[in-house]
């Protein structure tokens, strides 16, 4: 992921965020199953899915905390 698209992520709001996180979530599942079934070619997708999860999780909490102070 380019530091442009984490600004354009920071830059969203946190519903648009958490809709987006649950998105990969669901694409990541579906690309874990199919790993195991044997039909994913492009491993490497799954590590980055992987990333783009935590970097939402994060700017999630990190959205909340800013509220909350």
């Amino acid at each position: 992921m380019k530091k442009q698209d984490i600004q354009q992520l920071k830059s969203k709001s946190k519903a648009e965020m958490q809709k987006e996180l649950s998105e990969s979530q669901t694409k990541l599942r579906d690309l874990k199953f199919d790993l195991a079934a044997g039909k994913v070619k492009n491993v490497s997708e799954i590590k980055k899915l992987k990333k783009v999860v935590a970097r939402l999780s994060t700017l999630i909490t990190g959205k909340k905390e800013a509220e909350v102070n």
